[in-house]
């Protein structure tokens, strides 16, 4: 019911953001007012005659001709008028935007475009928009690391642990019974760092695993593996060696298709005994499944 309830309590925010970005688009052009109007010209009035009479009215309401407040208003109006309507590409843009007032979304996509797209270099843009996906990646990977955490916390796995730990370092373990305490809050707290807790799905956030740092050490990553590639063919192909323990092991893995994360969980026996059976040999992998299949069949 929380989230409901939360949600009920967001809902007028959300209309009214809604409502903010589904205004009409002609205002964001001359605001409520139409921009041939503020001009005292008809929609079909050429150039010369925008521009005479935008002249006309600057010389009377200019602030250094009119001190009027209201004039001054007026004359930064007329004055953002002209600007959009002495432009054919703008004009056209306003044109359309009068005639098809109900595509809110692309006559807005088309004045940010005209007015801010050139003043702005793609390059910073795209660099921006990388570090805030990046910062929403690693508040999401914080997110569910912790969540994870709270989940482990709770098992009793996780609680046998503490208790072990709690045994080894005070020689006892808190009677819960004597008073009904339990662990001290802090004793915990320190307990829990010191416990390795590998959490599948839900690995510590790193720096290294955001997407900003991953476009940045793309070239070195390329690299990298060209190097890699160019070894592994000198020596296996060319050379004819041997496959190291390493590199068997990665065969292997990847013959299995299993995640490098969940290779490093087997335990070493395992990884010793799938290594020693070549599973990069397509006959020596159709044997290992079918007696998988086979071992899987007997426990049901």
């Amino acid at each position: 019911m929380e989230p409901l309830a939360s949600i009920r309590r967001s809902f007028p925010a959300l209309i009214f953001l809604l409502f903010l970005l589904i205004q009409p688009s002609l205002s964001i052009y001359c605001d409520e007012d139409d921009c041939y109007d503020l001009l005292g010209v008809t929609q079909s009035a050429n150039a010369s005659e925008i521009k005479k009479a935008y002249y006309k009215l600057s010389l009377k309401h200019h602030p250094d001709k009119n001190p009027d407040p209201e004039s001054k208003k007026f004359f930064v109006k007329i004055a953002n008028a002209y600007e959009i309507l002495k432009d054919e590409a703008t004009r056209e843009q306003y044109d359309y935007a009068i005639a098809h007032p109900e595509e809110v979304f692309y006559n807005t996509a088309r004045y940010y475009h005209a007015y801010y797209g050139h003043k702005t270099d793609t390059r910073a843009v795209l660099l921006g928009l990388l570090l805030i996906l990046s910062g929403f990646q690693y508040l999401n990977q914080w997110t569910r690391y912790n969540q994870a955490i709270d989940m482990v916390k709770k098992t009793p796995a996780y609680k046998n642990k503490l208790k072990a730990m709690e045994l080894e370092r005070n020689g006892k373990i808190t009677n819960k019974r004597k008073g009904n305490k339990q662990m001290n809050k802090q004793m915990v707290e320190d307990f829990s760092k010191e416990l390795e807790l590998q959490i599948k799905g839900a690995e510590k956030p790193s720096l290294w695993e955001l997407l900003a740092v991953r476009v940045i050490l793309l070239p070195y990553t390329i690299g990298k593996l060209l190097i890699w590639y160019g070894h592994w063919l000198w020596r296996y192909q060319v050379k004819q060696k041997p496959y190291s323990w390493e590199d068997a092991s990665y065969l292997t893995r990847r013959s299995l298709g299993v995640p490098s994360a969940s290779w490093r969980d087997i335990d070493e026996s395992t990884k010793d005994d799938l290594v020693q059976r070549r599973l990069w040999v397509k006959p020596n992998l159709e044997s290992y499944l079918t007696e998988m299949r086979r071992e899987s069949k007997y426990r049901r």
